[in-house]
């Protein structure tokens, strides 16, 4: 209005779509048209909620604190390769949920350095290992796979039943291609190029679905804001593998829409992965592998939206605890 005069009269949906249009020909041009169109499409859907959180959990529990109270801190690897940069938070979380987080390079191992008996836990940092390219959580596992002596390091690890094991993101698609030496673990997809074609970088929305990962105990039912950073995280697998998977409950995270429901929709799902499959677990629950980082928001002050209730912990610190709860 201007003195009276009404000079425009237009939603926001379609003030938004204008706003766009230029941006939404252009990624056509560049990404997948087709997943282009689908998040182009979604501007002014009239029953979308937007972000939500589903919480089963008193988030504020310390569950872990009667095991920080006995000064006992297992060592974890914090295990990282050339370009990995997520090791820093990844420590930080561990250390926060009572473990002594011990930095790791991969050299070091691969020199015989350091030996993996030592440790409780494994964790495959988060990255762009090798640059991101050719399938860069691949390179960092064949590293590890031709290597005699590295690879037998590794495996007598994963084959102790006193450990557990954590890959996230460019550790997952490198935890996937070492399934031959991780027990229970035949039906994992391999981890590939995402739909739309593009790196994806966002805050998501997974359910934590039911099943024997030690690290998302009494989380199951848990719909959560996670941050998600990927190239390469389109799970490719065959039917039976997908059968097997859902039978054996190994999916232990799907991507939802922000109704809750698992879905292979983009943006929703920014990397096309069937059935919203964004994490899987081993058959005993000890080794997880999931493309988000949950360790970039174990506090609420690390997300870019949160309900207005949280306070100092996120609900992925639980990861972090039921893991320190775990282990003897």
């Amino acid at each position: 209005l201007h003195q009276g005069k009404e000079l425009l009269l237009s939603s926001r949906a379609e003030l938004e779509r204008q706003w766009s249009s230029t941006s939404f020909r252009i990624q056509k041009l560049r990404d997948n048209p087709a997943c282009a169109e689908e998040e182009f499409n979604r501007i002014g859907a009239d029953d979308d909620p937007g972000l939500t959180a589903e919480v089963p959990f008193d988030i504020n529990e310390d569950i872990a604190a009667p095991m920080i109270a006995t000064g006992v801190r297992p060592p974890v690897a914090i295990l990282r390769e050339q370009g990995v940069n997520s090791q820093t938070e990844m420590a930080a979380a561990f250390t926060r949920a009572g473990f002594a987080a011990v930095d790791v390079h991969m050299s070091e191992i691969l020199k015989g350095q350091v030996a993996l008996a030592r440790f409780k836990g494994l964790v495959a940092c988060g990255g762009f290992s090798y640059g991101d390219v050719l399938g860069a959580g691949e390179g960092w596992a064949k590293s590890i796979l031709y290597h005699a002596g590295t690879r037998d390091c590794f495996q007598e690890f994963f084959e102790r039943t006193d450990t557990f094991t954590l890959g996230v993101c460019n550790g997952c698609q490198m935890l996937a291609t070492l399934k031959e030496l991780i027990p229970g673990t035949d039906s994992w997809p391999k981890f590939i190029r995402n739909k739309s074609e593009q790196f994806e970088a966002r805050l998501s929305l997974v359910r934590v679905e039911p099943g024997p990962s030690i690290f998302l105990r009494g989380m199951q039912g848990a719909l959560l804001p996670v941050a998600v950073s990927h190239g390469e995280g389109r799970a490719a697998l065959s039917m039976d593998a997908m059968q097997n998977l859902e039978s054996r409950q190994q999916i232990a995270l799907r991507l939802s829409d922000h109704f809750g429901r698992a879905t292979t929709g983009y943006p929703a799902n920014p990397n096309g992965s069937p059935g919203g499959m964004t994490g899987v677990t081993s058959l005993d629950g000890r080794v997880l592998a999931m493309m988000p980082h949950p360790e970039r928001v174990f506090r609420a002050v690390q997300h870019s939206w949160h309900p207005r209730d949280w306070q100092e912990d996120s609900p992925w610190m639980r990861l972090f605890r039921n893991a320190r709860t775990w282990v003897d």
